[in-house]
């Protein structure tokens, strides 16, 4: 029982990868799954979608690494958060299509709540904001308009969960409805200082806590795989949403230590250690992970749309066939063309949190095409990024170079991170091992099993293999910085 099986169940595929006693990767398998679209703004998925793609890889991936469950000491997970998901204890069987962290059906209650003067209660409790983002108001859509839904909650017949939690009830057979620390803390209904669900919160929601899953720290038994599965139990050992799994994977365990992952959003966060320190500049403040009963905290900004807009590029406007060919597109757009594209598609996450504005194109020419296009998409990522650590240092009262580990599907594109670096101005380094997120996971199962190292030693084998110094004027880049931000600007006004 030497490997780790880790779970990396995303917004658009499910992938599972098997780690072997060093942590090195030895088989990997993946999926992607249909994305819903019923209404402008709202984004779904199939559950049954989430599950059947998730044990699909994980049986191949074992496959492929020439193992049996006999082989794995442990089960990590970690998930897209806040996607809402509501099942019958009693059948499995959910109520409605999971609600999707992009979706923002609830935007109109967010905004109620806030000229109610709620928000500022709800963010003392959960270091959230009231917006559509996460899982609370989600999952009070799905109470209201499924009819009889609250009644039957209340009664203890029903299950909410993130991805997390529906994925542990289908791997133990509905033996356990659990989640963990940092999952639960991006809810909007859970006390992050008190480490429990907030009753005042889910009293405003009119959510009866019943529904609610038993939260747990990130590395904890959080029950056993069925042996029919396969084909021998196997335990989950470790749980965390991907952001801090991938905090957890770059070995950002030091306060001032900051990461950021490209994936389909992008998310930046900010290593604060056992202070949950309150934004000022409309970041999030969030459980980075919980070990052993110890809560380490952490700022965070989320960007809706980073590795979307390539997809965009790709299914919407059909400029091209593979997110490769998007490097070399940038690379020939016409210097004197400064295209700026503000990918509100979903709205706009930290630090602007606007729910209703929709993308926009600004400085369009007869000459603009498609590698134009596709380059004002990547510049994009780091415009964003520059929004997010602008906000983290003022939080921080830190100034001077930052360094920011980097992650995720985007970092593969030498040009984005370069841009990223010029940008930010900040060093830009990309691991040796970019899967950070499932490593993260496997390695919080690992070191429960007993066969991964401790804290220190894993910190140590974090390895570099590029570093991107900043290489633009500093007159240029405030430039360009500032027509995004006009162009922000105009957006909301839309």
């Amino acid at each position: 029982m030497s490997h780790i099986l880790a779970i990396d169940q995303g917004t658009t595929s499910s992938r599972a990868i098997v780690f072997g006693p060093k942590m090195e990767v030895v088989a990997t398998s993946q999926k992607e799954f249909t994305q819903h679209f019923p209404k402008s703004g709202w984004v779904e998925h199939d559950p049954g979608d989430l599950w059947q793609t998730t044990l699909a890889t994980c049986r191949t991936a074992i496959e492929k690494a020439g193992l049996t469950a006999k082989a794995i000491a442990g089960i990590g997970i970690t998930n897209q958060r806040e996607t809402t998901l509501l099942w019958d204890r009693a059948t499995g069987k959910p109520l409605h299509k999971a609600i999707v962290w992009q979706d923002r059906r609830t935007a109109d209650y967010c905004r109620e709540l806030r000229e109610a003067g709620h928000e500022a209660m709800i963010t003392a409790r959960t270091g959230l904001l009231a917006d559509p983002y996460f899982s609370g108001t989600k999952l009070r859509w799905l109470l209201e308009t499924i009819p009889g839904a609250r009644e039957r909650a209340a009664r203890g017949d029903l299950a909410f969960g993130t991805v997390d939690s529906w994925l542990i009830w289908n791997l133990t057979g509905g033996a356990a409805h659990v989640t963990d620390a940092t999952n639960a803390a991006r809810t909007l209904l859970y006390d992050i200082h008190e480490g429990r669900w907030s009753a005042e919160i889910c009293d405003l929601f009119g959510i009866p806590m019943a529904v609610l899953p038993e939260v747990k720290d990130c590395a904890a038994d959080f029950g056993m795989a069925d042996p029919a599965h396969f084909g021998a139990p196997i335990p989950i050992l470790g749980v965390a949403g991907d952001q801090q799994a991938s905090t957890i994977g770059q070995a950002c365990f030091h306060p001032g230590m900051m990461k950021s992952t490209y994936g389909t959003g992008c998310f930046a966060l900010i290593n604060t250690g056992p202070k949950a320190v309150i934004s000022k500049n409309r970041l999030l403040t969030t459980i980075a992970y919980r070990l052993d009963g110890q809560t380490t905290y952490a700022l965070e900004g989320s960007i809706f749309i980073a590795g979307a807009v390539v997809q965009w590029l790709r299914d919407g406007l059909g400029i091209i066939t593979s997110a490769a060919e998007t490097q070399a597109l940038a690379e020939k757009a016409d210097p004197h063309q400064d295209v700026i594209l503000v990918p509100a598609f979903v709205g706009l996450g930290a630090p602007y949190w606007n729910a209703e504005c929709r993308g926009a194109a600004f400085g369009l020419t007869r000459g603009t095409g498609p590698a134009e296009m596709a380059r004002a998409a990547l510049e994009s990522v780091g415009f964003q990024t520059r929004d997010l650590l602008e906000a983290m240092r003022a939080d921080m009262g830190t100034t001077g170079e930052a360094t920011l580990r980097v992650d995720g599907g985007m970092t593969a594109s030498d040009w984005t991170m370069q841009f990223l670096a010029d940008i930010t101005s900040a060093r830009v380094d990309r691991p040796t091992i970019l899967e950070t997120t499932a490593l993260g996971a496997a390695w919080l199962a690992g070191q429960k099993a007993g066969i991964y190292p401790g804290m220190a030693e894993f910190e140590t084998s974090w390895a570099l293999e590029r570093s991107f110094a900043p290489d633009l004027s500093a007159a240029k880049r405030e430039d360009r910085y500032a027509r995004w931000k006009r162009a922000v600007a105009a957006t909301m006004m839309v």
